[in-house]
């Protein structure tokens, strides 16, 4: 519990919050890991939160989105972290914002709360705008998740470049990661693209005042850069497997050059020693320089075609 931005008290019953709550000086927030029905129920009685929220709360995989009842708002939010393979992990978070608290839900630790608690202690003088202050530091963090993904698939996707062009690329590997990363980025994009849309709606929201407003600006910038980032590098994955399959058609063309070539000089000694192989007779059938004739025919028709498919670069 804040009053007027100062802390005062913490670890208190929840059935304590319509009590303490009668101050108008006072903010409460209240954070909820993994709760059972009846524990959220309680909160709701206590607060008069909208029943469908409620159960918004209750069911994983809600879209981010922020949705505005009579006495309080419902947001719906994911962070988001990068492991070292590249596959995007997230953390559902739903938060209830009233005129003097702010309620968050949780499914499991994933979440960084201590992080949280770090970034609204680290500003004390804005925390005179109460819920507006707390759930700017909810937002920022959030977004900051978002971020800190986009930069770190970038640098997955550089290396990734740097592999394509490489002498002897796995293409197996190759395709691997870029459908990995692939499959990263849509579900970064899905929880960050809507993410506009919240904030845009809480700075459009009594509960932002004056004082925090630029604030709220500078975490919706991000959102908006997050947002960009997101959608060029999903660009820039396709153009990789693009290009991937451009440089294997390419050097699957130069093979089949260099194949036709050995054929073709193959195909000189093979046609002169079958043609002498025939049962008639040919120039020094039975003479042993009949022999080195036809060797040094072989040797330079075949140099011949070495050296016209070479200037070529055909082999």
């Amino acid at each position: 519990m804040y009053r007027r931005g100062v802390l005062e008290a913490q670890g208190f019953p929840a059935r304590e919050l319509a009590e303490r709550l009668r101050d108008d000086d006072v903010t409460v927030w209240v954070d909820l890991c993994g709760p059972s029905q009846a524990d959220l129920a309680l909160i709701a009685d206590e607060l008069g939160l909208h029943e469908l929220a409620v159960e918004d709360a209750l069911h994983p995989h809600e879209r981010p989105k922020l949705d505005r009842y009579e006495t309080h708002c419902f947001l719906s939010a994911y962070a988001v972290r990068l492991d070292r393979s590249g596959r995007l992990e997230t953390s559902e978070l739903s938060a209830f914002l009233t005129r003097h608290a702010l309620v968050t839900v949780r499914a499991d630790d994933r979440f960084d709360v201590a992080a949280l608690t770090t970034r609204w202690d680290e500003s004390p003088k804005l925390a005179g705008s109460g819920v507006g202050f707390l759930a700017h530091g909810l937002l920022d963090a959030v977004v900051d998740s978002h971020f800190e993904a986009v930069q770190a698939l970038d640098e997955h996707i550089e290396r990734l470049e740097d592999l394509v062009f490489a002498d002897h690329p796995d293409n197996r590997d190759l395709q691997r990661r870029a459908l990995a990363l692939r499959k990263s980025l849509v579900t970064l994009r899905r929880v960050v693209l809507p993410m506009r849309e919240v904030v845009n709606a809480l700075m459009r929201h009594d509960l932002v005042d004056d004082a925090i407003m630029p604030y709220y600006q500078d975490v919706y910038d991000h959102v908006l850069r997050a947002t960009e980032w997101t959608e060029s590098l999903r660009e820039t994955v396709a153009t990789i497997r693009e290009t991937q399959l451009n440089l294997q058609g390419n050097r699957l063309n130069l093979i089949m050059k260099k194949v036709t070539g050995w054929a073709a000089i193959i195909a000189v000694p093979t046609a002169i020693t079958g043609f002498y192989g025939q049962n008639v007779p040919y120039p020094g059938s039975d003479q042993p320089w009949g022999f080195w004739v036809s060797t040094a025919a072989i040797l330079v028709v075949s140099g011949g075609l070495y050296a016209l498919f070479k200037r070529r670069d055909w082999l």
